[in-house]
């Protein structure tokens, strides 16, 4: 397990020997520019091809890109022809056997049989090359998981390919940490990767430089380490000079992989270290919900492997080890370990289907009496997906929990008290 390493030193040896740039939604406004298929980019939209992880890497533009521009007569203005704009919508109807705590303290709970989710996301995305390297690239949701009222953006941020006329390339803005090694937002299941979401490596604010060494591919990584809603009001003596950080504690956390081949198989070396707020207990913040002031180490190290068997099969792995120092009682590290196992079958032009595996062992967060003993878990999720056109997908999903419920030992009703079993249909258009 994971002893008191520290990558602040490894990984910022690496800040100029940096290419994995995050490989972004469906964007039907490239098959518009560009007047090709999505199938040129997309094995089964949303999963990318080989070409389509090329295209990304190129700083999403082909050689031709300036085709698409407004004849200004301007050598220093290119504007497109028109507004690169896309849409994803999803909607879907779940049945469930599962219930949902609603009061730690007690064990109420209410069931939860059924639910239509729709709409379950609508979301508008634009990317258009700026110049000869830079690039933009952002989406925003209008409507996510019953929530309307509120527009959230999320994936947000510039890239350029050649940083001061060398190979290294940067992007700054707002992004997700685990796309370097499996892009959330390009899966076919809709069921998550769900490592990644508990290790706290999804959407942050921050910069990443990548370049290539020989065979390698290297990136390297600053952010905020708090993700995208904590913020930080700064009160300046002035009159009315309040102003906020993006950052809530001002410290950073760096990362960084290292990737390659080895054989048929791509492989890679992921490290993160990082601060995060303590887990507090007490009356208003039941079980660890609430988050004290104390800063604390987070540091984690992952494995990512995938490959191709024959035209049609996608398979990949990844594997994170984590260790949260002092997260919970000051003085005592908490290692947990996760991961997932997938496998993408496209079997023709109108079906797809996958295999995925999460599992999670909540290590040293078992028995804590807090709502991190959720960490564990094991489920296995199958995905039926049928293209009635290219960017239309109807999808039947079935999730099985593997793991057995246990029974409440502690003062809260926390840890695998009910199955994640669950059955969704639904559809998946970008257009």
């Amino acid at each position: 397990m994971l002893k008191r390493f520290h990558l602040h030193t490894l990984f910022s040896s690496l800040l100029l020997l940096i290419l994995l740039l995050p490989e972004a939604n469906a964007m039907p406004a490239f098959a518009r520019d560009y007047k090709m298929s999505c199938a040129t980019c997309h094995a089964a939209f949303p999963k990318l091809n080989a070409f389509g992880e090329s295209f990304a890497a190129s700083n999403f533009r082909l050689p031709n890109w300036k085709d698409n521009t407004v004849a200004t007569g301007d050598d220093m203005l290119a504007l497109a022809k028109t507004p690169p704009i896309a849409f994803r919508a999803q909607a879907f109807a779940q049945a469930r056997d599962a219930e949902a705590i609603t009061d730690l303290t007690t064990g109420e709970s209410t069931e939860v049989d059924s639910d239509f989710q729709s709409p379950y996301l609508i979301k508008m995305l634009s990317s258009a090359p700026l110049s000869e390297h830079i690039t933009y690239y952002f989406y925003a949701i209008f409507a996510e998981k019953g929530g309307n009222g509120e527009t959230i953006v999320e994936d947000a941020w510039f890239s350029h390919d050649a940083l001061f006329g060398t190979d290294v390339g940067m992007m700054l803005g707002q992004f997700q940490v685990s796309d370097l090694m499996f892009p959330r937002e390009t899966r076919l299941t809709f069921q998550d990767y769900m490592a990644y979401r508990m290790a706290g490596i999804t959407y942050d604010r921050g910069v990443i430089f990548d370049t290539t060494a020989g065979p390698l591919d290297l990136a390297v990584g600053l952010v905020n380490g708090n993700g995208i809603k904590e913020n930080l009001t700064i009160n300046s003596p002035g009159y009315q000079r309040s102003d906020h950080l993006f950052d809530n504690d001002t410290s950073k956390a760096v990362f960084g992989r290292i990737g390659g081949d080895i054989g048929p198989v791509a492989a890679g070396l992921f490290g993160y270290s990082g601060q995060q707020k303590n887990a507090i207990t007490d009356g208003n913040n039941p079980a660890g919900t609430g988050s004290g002031n104390r800063q604390t180490d987070k540091n984690i190290v992952g494995l990512d492997f995938n490959g191709k068997l024959g035209n049609k099969t996608y398979w990949f792995a990844q594997a994170l080890w984590n260790e949260w120092d002092g997260f919970i009682n000051a003085g005592q590290n908490y290692e947990w370990f996760g991961g997932f196992v997938g496998i993408d079958y496209i079997h023709s032009p109108r079906w797809a289907h996958s295999l995925l595996y999460n599992y999670a062992d909540a290590g040293d967060l078992e028995n804590t009496d807090t709502i991190y003993e959720g960490i564990a878990m094991e489920t296995v999720t199958y995905t039926a997906s049928y293209y009635f056109m290219r960017n239309v997908k109807g999808v039947i999903e079935f999730n099985a929990d593997l793991q057995s419920d246990v029974a409440k030992t502690g003062t809260y009703w926390t840890g695998h008290l009910t199955n994640e079993n669950y059955f969704l249909v639904g559809f998946d258009a970008a257009f």
